[in-house]
């Protein structure tokens, strides 16, 4: 299906593994990011060949919440645009966009005119969400968003891809009416986590899937059962699985892994062996997080880059 999309060639192969960045470049922990240097630090990324650079979708700053983080600040995909302004071919993943606090015609809208601008540079993760405190600044029910979850996640669909389609639903109506402007190219959909939604739906729908960082053992555990989900579904097609991790990369290059919040702390040579298995047991993108390192991000892409990205490469575009 995306034979012709250069960002997802460049990220996606079965049995293979490519690399990614989450945004920000920061080593901020647990305080508030300072957004300092992103451009740079994003383009040094990309020269490397780091396939992705990847945001989330977070409104308030939530004290009480159990991650307390606030994203990236800038709301997800004005500052993305931002970044792919700058950059030339590293794509903007979005891990992920929360459909139920957005309106799914509104969204096609923004992805459409993204697409059009920058082609095929954006990677579309969406989910249910799970930050309340954004639920309740928009007056949004929390408990029921699997089911709005799945009712926007149709009306983008149909909104994006159908010439004049017929969507009667709680978002709106359409009818006798088409989106503008048309995409050339699909734009690949990850649905992130489960989405309150069963195996099933996940087997069946989406380009793809993201789950959230665990250690090798359970991960593997995960994506076998979505791919039998799936096939189960009749739905065989390779569809790519992408995760998250933290990484504190130690100075010492072979120290062993040992767990962090969401991660590892971990030398660059025991990361490469790490990566290896990651890469056997079915992820096909992982992305890293430098909150957690007391390193500066710089110095930590420039040794990502130097050591480890050679073994786990951007792929060339089949022809």
């Amino acid at each position: 299906m995306f034979e012709q999309h250069a960002s997802y060639q460049r990220m996606y192969r079965e049995d293979e593994l490519t690399l990614g960045l989450h945004i920000p470049l920061e080593n901020y922990q647990m305080s508030t990011p300072t957004m300092a240097h992103q451009i740079e630090l994003a383009q040094t990324a990309e020269n490397y060949g780091f396939t992705a650079l990847w945001l989330r979708d977070v409104i308030l700053k939530d004290p009480y919440f159990l991650d307390p983080a606030v994203g990236q600040i800038y709301d997800i995909l004005i500052y993305g645009t931002h970044l792919l302004s700058r950059t030339n071919q590293i794509a903007l993943g979005t891990s992920a966009l929360v459909l139920p606090l957005r309106h799914p015609l509104r969204m096609a809208k923004e992805v459409a005119t993204i697409e059009a601008l920058f082609p095929q540079r954006l990677i579309m993760g969406v989910s249910s969400g799970d930050r309340q405190a954004d639920f309740r600044g928009l007056g949004i029910d929390h408990p029921t968003r699997g089911a709005q979850f799945r009712e926007a996640y149709s009306y983008l669909q149909k909104a994006l891809y159908e010439e004049y389609p017929s969507i009667d639903s709680s978002y709106g109506r359409m009818e006798r009416t088409t989106l503008v402007p048309k995409l050339e190219h699909k734009i690949p959909t990850m649905v992130t986590g489960f989405a309150q939604q069963g195996l099933d739906w996940l087997g069946q729908n989406g380009d793809g899937w993201m789950y959230y960082p665990q250690a090798p053992l359970q991960q593997r555990e995960v994506i076998s059962a979505w791919r039998n989900a799936s096939a189960a579904q009749n739905n065989t097609a390779f569809r790519p699985f992408s995760m998250p991790m933290h990484l504190d990369l130690a100075k010492d290059p072979n120290e062993d892994a040992s767990p962090i919040r969401l991660g590892f702390r971990i030398g660059r040579n025991k990361l490469i062996e790490l990566l290896e298995i990651y890469r056997s047991i079915g992820v096909n993108h992982l992305f890293f997080a430098l909150f957690d390192s007391p390193r500066p991000a710089g110095e930590v892409i420039h040794e990502l880059g130097e050591y480890v990205l050679p073994h786990f490469p951007p792929h060339k575009m089949n022809n």
